[in-house]
């Protein structure tokens, strides 16, 4: 029997997307409450602790889904978004960057997803929202934005983002792919995740690319992303005036011995 609000969507927009959501009477959403782009009147709000599986537990449950968000580097509260009106109403939530939004119901995939901390958006209330550590420790050691993922639970829709460009993989059982790590939006639990060294000394010192390689094995469905957040960050880090001359080379080690021989590094 579904425990999940069914809920009515549509995602507009190019580059800067955002998705809107229809809600029948008593129907509720959650998520965070800097992705709201507007409500309609009959809408209201309320605060709660960690995810939107927590409304019929205690305090304590509440508290022990907070801390699970606490971990992932997330904002200890949530708000849901709930239709007390006469009537369906709508709400709209927007993605923070340019880039898009995916659609994804988890009872479709098994019931449980693995995300990326930053590409949670929205989901019908009563997905629960956990933590997931990677199989092995040295993709925790060296994963950097892959150390701790999102796990999704439930039936129910959820709401992603990714950054640039959203490309979906179906990999076949032991078929495997190099990913950078900020570039996973998204995967299904029976893809195993590790870590290797990106190349030889030369690659590490000259390419401009990150230390170290996520492997995705199959089977599963991967969602990946061209543009992470914290790439496009790093970029315009970079090229800003009071860091000095951004060049290709800036994300590579190299770049950072040039700046130290420059005088830039501080």
């Amino acid at each position: 029997m579904p425990t999940m609000h069914e809920i009515d969507y549509e995602i507009l927009g190019d580059d800067m997307q955002f998705v809107k959501i229809e809600l029948d009477p008593s129907e509720a959403v959650v998520g965070e409450a800097g992705a709201m782009m507007y409500l309609e009147d009959g809408i209201a709000l309320q605060t709660i602790f960690g995810d939107g599986s927590q409304q019929q537990g205690g305090f304590m449950t509440s508290l022990l889904g907070a801390g699970k968000r606490l971990l992932t580097g997330e904002s200890l509260f949530m708000t849901v978004f709930q239709n007390q009106g006469q009537g369906k109403k709508k709400a709209a939530f927007a993605a923070p960057y340019p880039g898009k939004i995916v659609a994804l119901h988890l009872k479709e995939l098994g019931g449980q997803l693995l995300a990326q901390k930053d590409s949670f958006l929205v989901a019908a209330k009563g997905v629960s929202l956990g933590i997931a550590f990677t199989r092995r420790f040295g993709a925790g050691l060296f994963g950097g934005e892959g150390f701790i993922l999102q796990k999704l639970d439930g039936d129910g829709w959820c709401f992603l983002h990714a950054g640039g460009t959203l490309e979906e993989r179906v990999l076949a059982p032991g078929e495997t792919l190099r990913v950078d790590t900020g570039c996973i939006v998204a995967m299904q639990p029976t893809v195993d995740y590790d870590i290797q060294l990106a190349g030889g000394v030369k690659t590490v010192l000259f390419g401009g690319e990150g230390l170290f390689f996520a492997i995705l094995r199959g089977p599963g469905r991967v969602w990946l992303q061209s543009l992470p957040f914290s790439r496009l960050a790093s970029r315009i880090f970079a090229a800003a005036p009071q860091t000095g001359r951004g060049g290709r080379e800036q994300g590579s080690i190299l770049g950072g011995l040039g700046n130290l021989l420059d005088g830039d590094g501080r």
